[in-house]
């Protein structure tokens, strides 16, 4: 299923595989670039994978020998898998191309998709991805992550939401390579059941915030 919004599509893509994802996104990239397809969102859930970006660490890694998929994108390692919204924003950036503040575009998209849900949520300094700041439940705690790239002025990879999804599989690894603070879920911090189903068409309103320049 694809809806389009503001010259955005955005296709539900369900339940896929991490390099069927990565082979559909290459696909889809080579398309926009020749100007034959326009600007394309994948919106999906992944089985139980872990990714690495270009600054993992060895250490960053699993050590219960978990496999881990080396990826092109910026950023550590981290996990995707159910109960997790995955968006994977294939559009042309505005030339000169500001990665920086396309970056900031995405974390304001996701900033309302949680306050959409009563969820107050917002940057820590120098990380990326969206957080719940630090208050009396413990140190502040990434509810959405996003990890990019831009090859030929058009975007690849992207961001992440915890929904409902379980946040045990990032015990197993430093997530994101940051030891000092947690992660979390919509769910957990609501006190409630927030799905993927649920986020999925809030994500696709907002989705528009992308490309406002």
């Amino acid at each position: 299923m694809s809806v389009t919004t503001s010259g955005l599509t955005a296709v539900r893509a369900g339940l896929l595989d991490y390099q069927a994802a990565w082979d559909e996104q290459r696909r889809l990239h080579e398309a926009v670039v020749a100007g034959e397809q326009g600007d394309t969102v994948l919106l999906l859930e992944h089985p139980s994978v872990y990714t690495a970006g270009k600054r993992t660490e060895p250490w960053d890694r699993p050590m219960d020998g978990t496999p881990v998929v080396d990826v092109d994108r910026g950023g550590k390692i981290t996990w995707h898998g159910p109960g997790q919204l995955v968006g994977y924003p294939i559009v042309r950036l505005p030339d000169p191309v500001d990665v920086v503040a396309y970056v900031r575009r995405t974390e304001q998209l996701l900033i309302d998709v949680c306050a959409e849900f009563g969820l107050a949520a917002g940057r820590v300094e120098g990380r990326s991805g969206v957080w719940v700041p630090e208050d009396d439940r413990g140190p502040a705690r990434k509810v959405a992550a996003i990890g990019i790239r831009v090859a030929r002025g058009v975007t690849l990879h992207g961001f992440s939401v915890n929904c409902d999804c379980d946040l045990g599989f990032f015990d197993r690894i430093v997530p994101c390579g940051i030891r000092d603070a947690g992660v979390t879920s919509l769910t957990a911090e609501l006190g409630r059941p927030i799905t993927v189903a649920d986020v999925l068409p809030v994500v696709e309103r907002h989705l528009p915030t992308l490309t406002q320049v």
